[in-house]
């Protein structure tokens, strides 16, 4: 019998497209985990987003005890969008087993940032997705070239039902 059971596999390997998972780190020792409390923390490491000619949605990924143990780009854009699907976003958070996420984009040609409709249509349903998945949307942040980070949590705290 386990014949059969080996030739079936073997059979489907030729007929089927094989999927192999793998999470790799290319970072950091466990003790130089930066841990994030405010926004202006992740803006610390967000720098490089204020100076990218093209949109970018990244997500910080966070332990239980809010440290960053990675970064993932989930979308490159144009200069004044980027597409975010929430399947992007929460795939690299699941592999790397992330507590939370901390989503960020920034707006390259704005003097002012204020949240598109699409920036708060989108939080609305990557919290939504978070809330299914048991993975927290600690915060929303908009990076620009000319002011601090903007903090959807903080000026639209009704989207977090605060």
């Amino acid at each position: 019998m386990p014949n059969k059971k080996n030739n079936l596999v073997r059979q489907l390997q030729y007929r089927l497209p094989q999927i192999k998972l793998a999470l790799v780190h290319e970072g950091m020792a466990a003790d130089k985990l930066c841990p994030i409390a405010s926004p202006g923390d992740a803006e610390k490491l967000l720098q490089p987003l204020r100076h990218a000619p093209e949109e970018h949605f990244v997500t910080l990924h966070l332990n239980t005890k809010h440290e960053v143990i990675g970064l993932h780009e989930v979308s490159h854009g144009t200069l004044a969008a980027a597409l975010v699907h929430p399947r992007e976003v929460f795939k690299a958070a699941l592999m790397a087993n992330s507590f939370a996420i901390l989503l960020c984009h920034n707006h390259p040609s704005c003097s002012r940032v204020e949240p598109s409709s699409e920036d708060l249509s989108i939080t609305r349903q990557l919290l939504k997705a978070g809330t299914i998945l048991g993975i927290n949307v600690v915060d929303h942040l908009i990076i620009s070239p000319n002011q601090s980070v903007y903090s959807l949590r903080e000026n639209y705290p009704t989207l977090w039902g605060q």
